[in-house]
């Protein structure tokens, strides 16, 4: 790359001409304060907070590109003068009850400024009423805390391309909103919460269930069972300080049982039987050569996706329930029936790295038998929370194993966490079952990887070529859709996971300031986390977990059956595009 000289704070620099001003002082370590700004997301300079002086004229340093001779001033009284006073506009008309905001200690409007010591507001003005919405089952928007920064509108519609947010008005008046000023609820909102996770303060965060949960907990009529997803234990130790790298799975179980859950079992189970059911499907698929490509159904933002935006596919995407539904379903069946325990008493609480799954565990489809699959969802922010909460020391806790029956997983249900992972899992089991031989390498590294889109060409031992394609990213399923619908290309499996990543960059995973994901590569050491606990066990193919066999035998009977398709199976319905 071209480099070109510039002075920044009278030091004489060589950086990439395609830097902005911010990205080569950061270079040099020379701190210029920033709020809209978020790597690889927003960079509006709506706040103003970076300005900087450049050639005498003060201008935003996130936006400013270098240029060849360029003198530019950081640290000027002009340039922080007008930081200070850009900061204390935005905090004129923001909601400042801190010490109850959500985002307490978490915030960075809040953190800015503590950093620039603002303890006085002069520019008292007027002020909006904004309505609190409530409408969605996922997520509440609080406008009175909106900055108006750009990173949920640049987020909603450029990373995801759905659109549900958007500017209206103007000058003061400006806000964010759905279209036509309806209400989250009843937008095209998919709630798969990645503009809770850019929002720098708290004007978007999830519906809270803790306390429901709670009253749960402490009914004694009630027989409250936990689930927890693969993602959450990447990311949950995150909530007390600890490196993003580790995973904390046996904590966690060790946390919930304190809690008081009256059994604390691992959606990776129903992951393995996910792909038990969903490879079963997608050979019977191949065989039929009908409603392909078959299309992954374990993320609820994805569905809804195609819901609103491709219905004419609703076909293709797998019958199969996400896998916290079916383990729901099997707790108030399976599970009820074993321990004699009436399935109306039962509660089952998930934990998800997903602000999705509330929304998905109130469709009117995933209800069995009269009784809701999954009755509450929790974040991994919602565990942490209550965790601190209920006063348990998270870090020194002794390790715990889950419960059985739905205690028991392999490596392939674990790696369900990443992009690919699905893919992946599914692939190690389709090529046993259409062979007599052993697998030998277990890592499809072609479907592993951070890039948005990953084709592979999967040649399976009978012979057939399996065209695979993962997503992450809805930007990116728009795309591979629009080509699929135009005939450009052609598949048979399709993954899609909402979130960039999957689900260790889940919305209800915890919230990374915009400063440190300037330095640290979070969603990458969650990943790394998920592999290196795939790494550890010692079976890492769902057919061949022992409990799944057990299930089979004792109340399934067989895959794809008519016993698996009442409770693990399911339907999609046609939503409006606007």
């Amino acid at each position: 790359m071209d480099k070109i000289k510039l002075t920044i704070d009278g030091k004489k620099i060589e950086v990439s001409k395609d830097k902005t001003v911010l990205q080569a002082c950061k270079e040099i370590n020379i701190y210029i304060p920033s709020l809209c700004y978020l790597k690889d997301v927003n960079c509006s300079s709506a706040c103003r907070v970076c300005l900087v002086e450049a050639n005498g004229r003060l201008l935003p340093s996130c936006s400013l590109q270098v240029e060849e001779g360029m003198n530019i001033i950081t640290n000027s009284k002009k340039a922080k003068e007008a930081r200070i006073t850009a900061l204390k506009l935005l905090l004129s008309d923001h909601n400042r009850d801190c010490t109850t905001c959500i985002r307490n200690e978490n915030c960075e409007l809040q953190n800015l400024a503590s950093k620039l010591n603002i303890n006085k507001i002069e520019f008292e003005g007027e002020s909006i009423d904004y309505e609190l919405d409530i409408s969605s089952d996922s997520i509440v928007r609080d406008s009175s805390k909106c900055i108006k920064c750009g990173r949920c509108v640049q987020t909603c519609n450029e990373i995801q391309s759905v659109g549900a947010i958007d500017f209206s008005n103007r000058g003061f008046y400006t806000k964010i909103s759905p279209s036509y000023d309806v209400n989250l609820g009843n937008s095209v909102c998919i709630n798969c919460g990645q503009c809770i996770v850019n929002c720098p303060v708290g004007a978007l965060y999830e519906k809270d269930s803790i306390e429901i949960v709670k009253e749960c907990l402490y009914d004694e009529n009630k027989y409250v069972v936990v689930q927890t997803a693969p993602a959450v234990r990447a990311g949950l130790g995150e909530e007390f300080g600890m490196d993003p790298s580790l995973s904390v799975t046996y904590k966690m179980a060790s946390a919930l049982k304190k809690l008081g859950f009256d059994k604390v079992f691992d959606t990776n189970f129903a992951a393995d039987l996910t792909i038990i059911e969903e490879g079963t499907e997608l050979l019977n698929r191949l065989e039929n050569n009908k409603n392909l490509p078959l299309m992954t159904s374990c993320c609820p933002g994805w569905v809804k996706f195609v819901e609103h935006n491709f219905p004419e596919m609703l076909d293709n995407l797998s019958t199969c329930k996400s896998p916290h539904e079916m383990e729901g379903a099997l707790i108030k069946s399976y599970f009820a029936k074993k321990l004699n325990v009436d399935p109306n008493k039962i509660v089952v609480v998930s934990i998800m790295p997903c602000t999705a799954k509330k929304f998905e565990a109130n469709r009117n489809e995933l209800i069995c038998n009269e009784l809701k699959d999954v009755d509450y969802v929790l974040t991994t922010r919602e565990l942490g929370k209550l965790i601190k909460e209920e006063g348990i020391d998270f870090k020194n806790l002794e390790d715990s194993e889950f419960d059985n029956p739905f205690g028991e997983s392999t490596g392939a249900s674990v790696i369900f966490g990443v992009t690919g992972g699905v893919a992946e899992a599914a692939l190690r089991t389709i090529f046993e079952l259409t062979c007599d031989e052993p697998l030998k390498d277990m890592n499809f590294t072609p479907v592993r990887g951070d890039k948005g889109i990953k084709e592979a060409n999967i040649t399976l031992p009978n012979g057939v070529v399996v065209q695979t394609v993962v997503i992450s990213g809805l930007s990116n399923a728009r795309k591979v859709m629009n080509d699929i619908m135009s005939g450009k290309k052609n598949y048979q499996f399709i993954e899609v996971m909402a979130c960039p990543g999957g689900c260790i960059n889940g919305g209800g995973q915890p919230i990374v300031n915009a400063q440190t994901l300037e330095d640290i590569d979070v969603r990458k050491l969650r990943t790394n986390a998920i592999y290196n606990e795939d790494e550890g066990y010692e079976i890492r193919q769902s057919h061949k977990n022992p409990q799944i066999k057990r299930i089979y035998d004792e109340f399934l009977k067989e895959a794809n059956g008519h016993i698996a398709h009442k409770y693990l199976h399911t339907h999609y319905q046609e939503r409006s595009k606007i």
